[in-house]
Formats: C-alpha cells, structure tokens, sequence
C-alpha cells in the first residue's frame, strides 16, 4: 500500500516539475522579447543572421510546438528568415521569437552528429 502511495507523490512532484518548468520557460520568452525591443535587437538580430547565411543551422524558438528548427538559411527581408529544412520543404521564420542561433554541429570527420546536447 505505502509503494502505491510513493508512486503518486513522485507523479504528483513530477507534474508540478513540469507545470513550473514551462511557465518558468513563457516568463523568459516573454522577457526575452521585451529586452530586445527596448534594446533595438531587431537590427542587431539581422545583421547577426546574415553571418549564417547559406550554412546550416539549428534555430531555436520560443514557439512551443517546434521549439528547434535546422535547415539552411536561404534569405532575410526585413523580420523573416527563410530556411530550407532537411526534406526539401521551407519555413519562414519571425526573427522577433529566435532565441538562438547555432551552426550544425560536426564531428572530427566532418559529419553531421546524429545526437545534439544541448
């Protein structure tokens, strides 16, 4: 009876984990978005991206369907990125809820990690 009892703290525990770790996730989203336009980032963002254009990147979002995006950046006009994903298809992308940007990483032989840590 006591090991079904655990078993539903530590469910409990867990769900309140999750529950805090995504509204700790939206306030920092939020945050986020007002520092860079007090800051003026809109400007700075894009002069950023165009050092990545062509490559083949990995951008992460404050979207919380697809929080990471890779493929390969095609253009930039005005607040959007275009990216041409791995299958062939492309996205385009507001430049307001980029959080991250980053080259895809590689191993020593030049091949693209199959597992990426973050």
């Amino acid at each position: 009876m006591n090991g079904g009892l655990y078993s539903v703290y530590f469910l409990f525990i867990i769900i309140i984990i999750l529950v805090m770790s995504a509204k700790r996730r939206r306030t920092a989203a939020a945050v986020h978005m007002k520092l860079k336009r007090k800051k003026g980032g809109k400007i700075q963002m894009t002069e950023l991206v165009k050092k990545f254009i062509g490559k083949e990147v990995i951008i992460y979002t404050m979207n919380s369907s697809a929080e990471q995006i890779s493929g390969t950046i095609g253009e930039i006009s005005g607040d959007w990125i275009t990216v041409e994903n791995m299958n062939g298809g492309q996205e385009i992308i507001n430049l307001e809820y980029v959080t991250r940007i980053r080259e895809y990483p590689r191993n020593k032989n030049g091949k693209k990690k199959s597992i990426i840590t973050d």
